[in-house]
Formats: C-alpha cells, structure tokens, sequence
C-alpha cells in the first residue's frame, strides 16, 4: 500500500455515536492493526465515569469541553495530558458534560480491586463498534 493510500482526512459530524460504557459514547477517528494505536472522540455525559484501568500503552488527551477529574487532578477545556505505560487510574470522573479527544498507543485494561483484568478496550473492540 502506497503511503498516499494511508492519509486519513475524516469529518468526525459524518459518524455516529456508539455506546461505550454508561454515560459515554464514542466515535472511532482511527484504528491502527500495525501499532494498536487508536483515536477516539469521547461524549461523556455529567455523572460518568471510566472504572479502574490500566494503560498498556501509553495515552494522550485534550479536553475539547467540559472537565474530566483523575488521578493528577482535574482537567478542564483546553487541556493536554499525557499518561504513560503502565498507569492505573482508580477512576476517571465527569462532573459535567465533556468531549474528549484522546489516543491511546495500545489497549487499556479495565482492572477490579484485586487488579485481575475485567474487559479491554483496544483498537479491535473499537473497530467492531
């Protein structure tokens, strides 16, 4: 395949929101099979939250709007951060309405209590949505 035949240009309006977890919708912007690595656009309604989890795979955000409260604190519109391999989130909270862009370089692993592995998000679960 051509490098010209990899070139991504996406109207994320065009796509429709998929049901993640409760309170939280997705739209896949990108899936990579070579790298794992995949874009995300997150609706997150006020009152949602991601549980426990585990970056296997380092990850990237920016707050398009709304707040997002984690372990380092609160992000809000405008933000960027960064969260290495290996991080584990006890819970990611949204006190109001936000999108979220965010990448992840490989898959999170959703963890109890006890840190035994309750479901997976990676770029195949995403691209079967």
């Amino acid at each position: 395949m051509a490098v010209e035949d990899q070139e991504i240009l996406l109207d994320p309006g065009t796509l429709e929101w998929q049901p993640l977890v409760d309170g939280i919708d997705v739209k896949l912007l990108r899936a990579s099979e070579e790298t794992g690595t995949w874009t995300v656009l997150l609706n997150c309604k006020a009152g949602s939250s991601f549980a426990r989890h585990k970056h296997l795979g380092a990850g990237e955000y920016y707050v398009v709007s709304g707040r997002m409260q984690y372990r380092v604190g609160e992000a809000k519109t405008g933000d960027y951060g960064y969260e290495p391999l290996g991080v584990i989130h006890d819970n990611t909270f949204f006190p109001e309405d936000t999108l979220l862009l965010f990448t992840n370089h490989g898959p999170v692993v959703f963890i109890d209590d006890d840190d035994e592995v309750t479901g997976i998000l990676n770029h195949e679960v995403l691209a079967a949505l």
